[in-house]
């Protein structure tokens, strides 16, 4: 493949993409039930800064959605550039390189902002293994106050139920609930300190997949559930042994010590031939 230059100012999403995305977005959301929530959005107009969570590839669409039929230019880490870097060109995607100091990204950001449009960014910089916030760096909170413009974060709840990282594989049906919510105005933006405005980020961007389906009721029948859990539970709580974990239909279980656990409909942990420990699979995996 070509070496892409990724020092390289986006395009302008021409509008009629914006409306093919939209009614792509439909099509792809399609047998799913799903659920988008405005939250002091009314009567708002880019350009604007959008923070998502990251689950799974709909979360792109839920968003498309939501934020119609504004444009949103979604930072891309370059390896999304493969084979289709004209594609990602074409919707006005901005390119840049994960963990690393890319100036032109901050540049390429403000001239999108200047003309208008609005722009999406990830901030956790990777799917969520377990359905969990990851960490957030306060350079997001400096590029926020450099920028002085409104920003909103969108969390997704469901998705990761839906599809897991892990499984991707083996999709269930899980209803997808996306809040798009205005958390600072261009005024708040410009009076609070980059501290404060972190801390209005970390109280915002909270979410817990398997907490979200515990308060809803929310049961997954599918007999593989457990497929492939062990890629991330992969330390035994018993034996402390690494990489000795294995699953297989709704079961989870250690071959080194034998201990086993059942994934119940609820996405509860239960021990079956010793102690449960972990109920809760994003805090064994905050302990491995």
């Amino acid at each position: 493949q070509k070496r892409y230059k990724t020092a390289r100012y986006p395009i302008r999403q021409p509008f009629f993409i914006t409306i093919l995305i939209w009614i792509l977005s439909k099509f792809a959301l399609m047998g799913k039930k799903y659920k988008i929530e405005k939250i002091n959005m009314k009567g708002l107009k880019p350009p604007y800064i959008l923070l998502s969570n990251h689950m799974y590839f709909v979360d792109f669409e839920l968003t498309a959605l939501g934020t119609f039929p504004h444009r949103i230019n979604n930072v891309v880490n370059i390896d999304g550039y493969i084979k289709r870097a004209w594609l990602l060109r074409l919707i006005g995607a901005i390119c840049t390189r994960k963990f690393s100091n890319d100036l032109h990204l901050i540049k390429s950001i403000k001239k999108v902002l200047k003309r208008g449009d609005s722009v999406g960014i990830y901030p956790e910089a990777r799917y969520s293994p377990c359905g969990i916030t990851s960490y957030i760096p306060e350079s997001v909170a400096k590029l926020v106050k450099s920028c002085n413009v409104p920003l909103v974060i969108v969390i997704h709840r469901g998705n990761h139920l839906h599809t897991p990282f892990w499984a991707w594989k083996y999709p269930r049906k899980v209803p997808l609930h996306t809040t798009i919510k205005q958390v600072l105005n261009a005024d708040e933006i410009n009076n609070l300190s980059v501290e404060e405005i972190y801390d209005v980020i970390k109280r915002e961007f909270v979410y817990d997949d398997y907490k979200y389906q515990k308060e809803n009721n929310i049961l997954i029948t599918e007999k593989t559930r457990a497929e492939k859990l062990h890629k991330i539970l992969y330390k035994c709580p018993h034996c402390n042994t690494e990489h000795k974990m294995n699953s297989k239909g709704i079961m989870l279980y250690c071959e080194e010590c034998g201990a086993s656990w059942k994934l119940n409909e609820d996405g509860s942990l239960e021990g079956i031939n010793k102690d449960t420990i972990y109920s809760h699979i994003p805090d064994w995996f905050l302990w491995e």
